[in-house]
């Protein structure tokens, strides 16, 4: 498996990793609750990942502590 971290990627890459993740817009919904549980978008709350400002596992774990925390 080839590595996501930014620095092994490029912009585009990143941005079909989001869309084959979340398969959200593409097809489907893989039922991660974003949309309904406050993160709207999928493809909002991952911008960063795409245009290579945060890692997937940063913006994971600051959508998960605003739950964890209440």
């Amino acid at each position: 498996m080839k590595s996501i971290l930014i620095k092994d990627t490029t912009k585009e890459e990143r941005e079909q990793i989001i869309k084959q993740s979340l398969d959200c817009g593409g097809g489907g919904c893989e039922n991660c609750s974003s949309c309904w549980l406050g993160g709207g978008s999928p493809w909002d709350m991952y911008q960063d990942y795409i245009d290579g400002c945060r890692e997937i596992a940063e913006i994971n774990a600051e959508y998960n502590a605003r739950y964890l925390h209440g």
